[in-house]
């Protein structure tokens, strides 16, 4: 496994998403760019940082009140809470945006908690103010509904599909204007070099 070391987080925020695409397609991964999502804020810059993952699945009414939020150890807040500085995290929504994956409170505890940012294929509720937080936010567009609504979260930091993408605990994930792409952490190394080259060729 390669770590995300600040030289190779320096190197990847020099380079596009597209570009990192190429380098990976040249590998024989072609799925590796997040389908339908967005950045939130005008200007993002490029966000880098280790995945760390939550699920939801379908929520069931008996099992998803209002009152889980009360709920310390709830898996959306655990997720929050435990989300180490610097990573990224991914959250599984099934590609439905019909009820919001989280909202300003959450995304405001993980910017203050040190998170490189935010990537749902579902949508934010509260995306006004989102849009105007430091800390990079994806998604697919914006959703008022409490996430209650539709979303039950299940587990976090296990492997998830985001996008149409398969996402594991620990793979690098690279945001710009343009989308997110996940890089496999054992190739990030010689990704973000090849990707480092082609960007000073192609200048």
């Amino acid at each position: 496994m390669s770590e995300l070391t600040p030289a190779l987080l320096a190197a990847l925020k020099t380079v596009s998403t597209a570009t990192l695409c190429t380098a990976l397609f040249k590998r024989g991964l072609r799925n590796q760019f997040i389908q339908d999502v967005r950045p939130i804020q005008s200007n993002p810059g490029t966000m880098v940082g280790e995945a760390f993952t939550l699920r939801y699945i379908p929520a069931r009414e008996d099992l998803n009140p209002i009152t889980v939020f009360q709920d310390p150890n709830h898996p959306q807040r655990q997720a929050i809470e435990q989300c180490p500085p610097g990573a990224v995290l991914v959250i599984d929504s099934r590609k439905d945006a019909r009820a919001a994956s989280a909202g300003s409170i959450l995304v405001t505890r993980l910017m203050q908690r040190g998170g490189a940012g935010i990537v749902t294929d579902g949508g934010f509720r509260d995306s006004p103010e989102i849009a105007q937080m430091a800390m990079p936010a994806y998604h697919h567009r914006p959703s008022a509904p409490t996430n209650l609504t539709l979303h039950q979260a299940l587990e976090f930091n296990v492997p998830i599909g985001c996008g149409d993408v398969a996402v594991f605990p620990g793979d690098v994930i690279v945001g710009d204007a343009e989308g997110v792409v996940v890089i496999p952490q054992e190739m990030v190394e010689d990704i973000a070099a090849e990707a480092v080259e082609m960007t000073a060729f192609e200048a």
